[in-house]
């Protein structure tokens, strides 16, 4: 065997490998999907009738009603206001850290990224405290505030805008651009594969925040998808298929933000790595 046939069937081999393990990884999904159109009587059904006999949808008007739209919209609010607020924060912190000079910048983008050292759980408390101090507490703000800013987010702006040539921004000096108007109409408009990325990364984060709703949520008519599902899930008990589909919708704005922004996704991780 010549090295070219060798490194096909390597190729051919990694392919199929990738293709089974990429099967198994979704199976679990594809079960959810289906169990959410049956009745409960053939959840659990052995061997899996990965096609329902019959297409039932009881199971979604139940979870839509029962309380679930208002667990839905309150994640749809955290989420909206977190991503936007947090991809301009991080955007404008990106730019500065890339392209504004001034003394002490490299010092303070290191201190500023080494807070991602800082575990999650750490600020749980003090937030709880302050929170109860300004009157945030059980409010969807105790949920938004915390996503607005991200040294995670800023790291990635500004790893792509050292990326752009310096060029274009001196050139937009010399056509009378202050700093804002060099971001908005030249730095940002080349910046949707980053600002896609970030969304993903972000709106996944917020859409999925459970032990931030745990600690500063209460009401049940303040609680959002993550908190929703357990309290739907000890609500309805044994009724797998209403379970069921109460997680197929708590999944569909992921799915849905992913789809439309993967293309753009790869190659904001790719770029955002290339220059230190």
């Amino acid at each position: 065997m010549n090295a070219r046939s060798f490194k096909l069937a390597q190729k051919t081999v990694l392919t199929v490998v990738m293709l089974i393990l990429s099967i198994i990884s979704v199976m679990p999904f594809f079960w959810m999907l289906s169990a959410s159109f049956k009745p409960t009587a053939d959840v659990f059904e052995f061997p899996i009738r990965w096609i329902p006999k019959t297409f039932i949808f009881d199971n979604y008007v139940t979870v839509w009603f029962a309380r679930f739209q208002t667990y839905f919209m309150n994640s749809v609010k955290v989420s909206v206001v977190s991503v936007v607020g947090e991809v301009i924060t991080s955007a404008l912190a990106g730019y500065a850290f890339a392209k504004i000079k001034f003394k002490g910048r490299e010092p303070a983008f290191v201190i500023y990224i080494a807070t991602l050292m800082f575990p999650h759980q750490m600020l749980l408390v003090p937030r709880f405290v302050l929170y109860r101090l300004m009157g945030l507490y059980n409010s969807l703000w105790a949920l938004m505030l915390p996503g607005i800013f991200s040294a995670f987010g800023t790291f990635l702006f500004r790893q792509f805008f050292t990326t752009i040539p310096d060029e274009l921004v001196e050139a937009a000096k010399l056509d009378g651009c202050n700093h804002f108007k060099t971001f908005t109409r030249i730095i940002l408009p080349l910046s949707m594969p980053v600002v896609s990325t970030l969304v993903i990364f972000s709106f996944v984060g917020s859409w999925n925040n459970y032990e931030n709703a745990l600690v500063f949520l209460s009401n049940k008519d303040k609680f959002t998808i993550p908190l929703g599902l357990l309290q739907f899930q000890t609500e309805e008990q044994t009724n797998y298929g209403a379970i069921m589909a109460a997680s197929v919708l708590s999944l569909l704005p992921i799915f849905v933000i992913f789809l439309s922004l993967q293309k753009y996704f790869i190659e904001g991780i790719a770029t955002a790595g290339l220059k230190g």
